[in-house]
């Protein structure tokens, strides 16, 4: 997915990269960044933190940002 198709899918639920970061206890600038660098790669982030933004972004919008990100978290 494309940071626009992210994007597009917070704003069907009425949310924004500002309103996911603050709910879920990240820092908005952190959220895009991350967002920026790896949505649509074919390879998983090597940090906790980016991890942990895909994954719960993916769980919110219902859709993986990172190709199998959610199967990987569901492992875990």
């Amino acid at each position: 997915m494309t940071p626009n198709q992210i994007r597009a899918r917070l704003v069907e639920k009425g949310s924004s990269y500002r309103q996911f970061a603050l709910a879920r206890g990240y820092e908005p600038r952190n959220v895009t960044q991350v967002v920026a660098r790896w949505a649509g790669a074919q390879r998983m982030p090597n940090g906790r933190l980016a991890f942990a933004i895909l994954r719960d972004l993916s769980e919110e919008i219902g859709a993986d940002v990172v190709p199998g990100i959610r199967q990987i978290a569901s492992a875990q």
